[in-house]
């Protein structure tokens, strides 16, 4: 095997490396130099789009057909999108692969998945009245230049918000830049405009001079770490400066009056200058290397290095890796490097192996780790398998070595070695695999269709595998060929028992297909009603949909479903459909109580369920601030009940309550007091405590109120009104239908005790033995209880109300002579 250094170039006081990825990348008749090439990062994908600047051969009116081209990097044609929407003005990658195109019109289209489908918004701002010029792209946004210069920023791809930078100088703009916010102090991207002889920096608020006068440039390139900045003049000089332009660190004189095709950044420590065929690094103190191809080179940047693509090859160059340097340079003596000549020798069966391993005993932990490490940056499989070789060799004669990272490396190797064979075409440094993540990578390849690779290391490294089988079906619904019967059971039968998955995605996924019916199928296989709901709303499968969130018992989900169907339907047909669905009925009507009532009344008029309409007008009549509208109210309550005999009671009722209203509408007018809102009970209280007795008989009389009730009623008022004389002329009455206790009870709680003890004599008929006694005591009359006691021949009580009043007193003297004729124990 040759050795690794064979390809090292040695640039200033680095090494640098060119990786051959890919052979018979594009076929010879596709003319590279007539294409504007752009590719992603982390060694994406590559589209590539016609130079419309330039002439081609004529192949047939198919081949001549616009398009972007979308390749791996080992030529393999992912997808062709033909194209004609306008002219393309920009041609950019986001750091997640999706691919957006610009047209001259400011109009943007995202295809999200390397398949032809897509979204779309415009920039505006003048972009349709000036045109776009020229685009210029970074991870998560991307800046447009327009024919007035102005620029136009576009910060995130998930939600374009176009934006208007600060205005820059007028005059022709040379080349351009951007630096990403990520990198600007300002957290704004900056624009770097080569105008005249300097460059101008534009960011949201300010336009800058930074008083260059090298210029004018032809290129302007900006280091992915954003600190450094590439100018290239149109004399042929290379200059690398800080990008506060304070410092200039490098200049470079290429010798050549021919411009580049392009200038790019080698990771953050060389610059990669392209000519037609021709390859410069270029590193700090003028140091150089130069490399030369066949036909036509185009470079794609990437954080640790660059691409470079032609007809016949795609390589890859990077600053050697410390730990390959360490490792591999020639004649190096590092513990790594002994390490890796141990195994050959172990190979060899030569002895030398033990001396080397005892040579460098103190250092092995060391050695095992930098050839682990090493093994993650070579791409040659071989020197992989050498270097982890030797260092499963170093940690066996260890005593106690952590593996962790030895098997973390076996097993990213494995991954990396798999996504970069040809026919997946990821060529992954282990640096970029390690930014990128494992799930970002997987969903790369679920974008190519790469199910079954995706699969196998999602399960290798214990990643989620549902959203690979959602993808895969959701393109199963989409292109396959089956009757739509096939394609459901063969996607329930592949993801039955797997974890996770979506049907709601790959039903959405059928019915933007216009498969109907197959959505509806796969909907009933998803779990979660909150999904299925909301696109069968949309697939206008109304009912369906109101079925499903019923037996999700989720009332929330019921109600957003009603409110759906409410908007849409007329009031009869949504009627008809929650009448025979007694959960949704009895939701509506509960919500319906207080916001809504006309739809209440509907719901009830519709249903013929008269007593809860009626029940409805009633609420309202006793909410209503006057008794006319309140009237109205139970009058239409009535007419609901007046066609059925089984509601007589309730109607009966209504009336009633209606000429209650009536009534208390004219005693409020007559009698300047507000008696609306009183019940039965508390009017006629009302009237009698203020004087109005035949009124309060009159309505006794019109509501047939019992006569207990209205003694009841009378004896309170009267009490109330403190009305002594007509309640002492009350009490000549011979019967009392309550009894003659409450008359007492009141009026002594009112504060007459002698009016009360006039009720004690006609109450005494219907009270136990003795309770007189206690009556006559509270309105303070001893001596007419201690007759009562004398009565029922009680002298303990006699003796107690004698010594109560006093044995000297007149009434207690009057009390012992009551008390003389008893027989004393």
């Amino acid at each position: 095997m040759a050795n690794p250094t064979a390809d090292w170039e040695k640039v200033g006081d680095k090494f640098y490396r060119k990786i051959q990825l890919y052979t018979a990348v594009f076929d010879q008749d596709l003319e590279l130099e007539n294409y504007i090439v752009t590719g992603c990062s982390y060694g994406g994908a590559i589209a590539l789009h016609r130079d419309e600047t330039k002439l081609h051969s004529f192949r047939g009116s198919q081949e001549s057909k616009s398009s972007i081209d979308l390749y791996s990097c080992a030529g393999k044609l992912i997808r062709r999108i033909n194209w004609d929407k306008g002219s393309i003005k920009g041609l950019g990658w986001s750091e997640d692969e999706k691919l957006f195109v610009v047209t001259a019109d400011g109009t943007v289209r995202c295809y999200y998945d390397l398949q032809g489908e897509f979204t779309q918004f415009t920039l505006g701002h003048g972009a349709e009245e000036y045109g776009v010029t020229a685009c210029r792209f970074y991870g998560t946004g991307f800046v447009a230049l327009l024919a007035n210069n102005h620029l136009i920023s576009v910060s995130r791809y998930d939600e374009p918000r176009p934006k208007l930078l600060a205005t820059p100088p007028e005059g022709e703009v040379r080349s351009w830049t951007l630096i990403p916010p990520a990198y600007t102090l300002s957290r704004s991207v900056e624009v770097l405009l080569s105008i005249g002889q300097t460059i101008h920096v534009v960011d949201a608020s300010e336009s800058e001079d930074r008083m260059l006068d090298i210029g004018p440039f032809s290129h302007i390139s900006v280091s992915p770490n954003g600190k450094y900045v590439a100018l290239y003049t149109e004399t042929g000089r290379a200059y690398v400066i800080t990008s506060d332009f304070q410092n200039r660190l490098s200049e470079y004189d290429s010798k050549s009056r021919i411009p580049p095709k392009d200038v790019q950044w080698c990771g953050n420590d060389a610059v990669v200058i392209a000519w037609e065929d021709e390859v410069h690094i270029i590193a700090p103190k003028n140091a150089a290397a130069k490399y030369f191809y066949d036909g036509r080179v185009h470079l794609i940047a990437d954080h640790d290095g660059v691409r470079l693509i032609t007809n016949d090859v795609c390589d890859f160059i990077q600053k050697v890796p410390d730990v390959t340097d360490e490792v591999f340079r020639f004649g190096t003596e590092s513990p790594a490097s002994i390490l890796l000549d141990a195994v050959e020798q172990l190979e060899n069966q030569s002895p030398k192996a033990d001396d080397n391993i005892q040579l460098i005993r103190p250092n092995l932990v060391e050695a095992v780790d930098t050839c682990v490490k090493a093994a993650g940056h070579e791409f040659s499989i071989h020197w992989q398998k050498q270097l982890l070789k030797a260092a499963s060799f170093g940690k066996s004669v260890l005593d106690i070595y952590n593996s962790d990272d030895f098997v973390d490396m076996c097993e990213t190797l494995r991954v990396l070695n798999a996504v970069r064979f040809y026919e997946i075409g990821l060529p992954l440094s282990y640096e970029q695999f390690l930014r990128l993540t494992p799930e970002k990578l997987v969903r790369r390849l679920i974008n190519r269709r790469e199910y079954l690779l995706a699969l196998r290391i999602s399960s290798y490294l214990r990643l989620p595998t549902d959203r690979i089988y959602v993808h895969w079906a959701s393109q199963k619904v989409r292109v396959g060929s089956e009757d739509e019967d096939t394609i459901c059971r063969l996607i329930v039968e592949k993801l039955a028992g797997k974890r996770g998955i979506s049907f709601e995605e790959i039903a959405r996924a059928a019915y933007d297909e216009g498969r109907g019916r197959l959505a509806t199928e796969l909907l009933n296989h998803e779990p979660r009603a909150g999904k299925q709901v909301p696109l069968l709303l949309n697939m206008e499968e109304d009912e369906i949909a109101l079925d499903k969130a019923i037996e999700s018992g989720d009332s929330d989900l019921i109600f957003f479903v009603l409110l759906h169907l409410k908007k849409k339907l007329p009031l009869a047909s949504f009627f008809r459909v929650i009448n025979s669905r007694p959960v949704a009925t009895s939701l509506i009507e509960s919500t319906t109580q207080a916001d809504d009532t006309e739809l209440l009344k509907d719901l009830y008029y519709q249903d013929d369920r008269r007593t809860d309409g009626a029940n409805v007008f009633v609420r309202e009549a006793l909410k209503q601030p006057d008794s006319k509208t309140a009237s109205d109210k139970l009058t239409l309550a009535a007419k609901l009940l007046s066609d059925s005999k089984e509601t007589s009671f309730e109607l009966k009722a209504l009336q009633e309550a209606s000429t209650l209203l009536k009534m208390q509408e004219a005693f409020d007018r007559d009698l300047t007091e507000i008696f609306t809102g009183l019940s039965v009970n508390e009017t006629i209280f009302k009237l009698i405590r203020l004087g109005y007795a035949s009124r309060a008989k009159k309505m006794q009389s019109e509501f047939k109120v019992p006569e207990k009730t209205a003694w009841w009623l009378r004896l309170r008022a009267l009490v109330s009104k403190r009305d002594w004389n007509e309640l002492e002329e009350w009490s000549k009455t011979r019967k009392s239908p309550i009894g003659w206790e409450p008359f007492f009870t009141l009026i002594l709680g009112a504060g007459n005790p002698k009016l009360a003890s006039v009720f004690i004599p006609k109450a005494a008929p219907t009270l136990q033995p003795g309770e007189t006694i206690a009556m006559y005591e509270k309105c303070g009359m001893r001596v007419k209880a201690a007759e009562e006691a004398v009565k029922i021949k009680d002298v303990e009580t006699v003796d107690r109300l004698r010594n109560l009043a006093g044995v000297g007193t007149v009434e207690g003297r009057e009390i012992e002579r009551l008390g003389a004729g008893l027989k004393r124990p």
